[in-house]
């Protein structure tokens, strides 16, 4: 079942279990400690929020 909030997907992980389910991703990457791809777009694949905090810092110091 999709989420009745999502009107359209940012996520291109279609395989994901949780795509289009944004209530259940936001679940799964708080419990693991890391970002959902929609919100974070430039990580290299590293999704933490160690990165996350690296590239605000990166963008904001400039």
């Amino acid at each position: 079942m999709n989420c009745s909030n999502v009107t359209e997907c940012a996520c291109p992980k279609t395989e994901c279990e949780n795509n289009k389910k944004c209530c259940a991703c936001v679940i799964k990457h708080r419990e693991t400690d890391s970002v959902p791809f929609c919100l974070f777009l430039d990580n290299d694949g590293d999704k933490s929020l160690k990165n996350l905090y690296k590239k605000l810092k990166e963008r904001f110091e400039e």
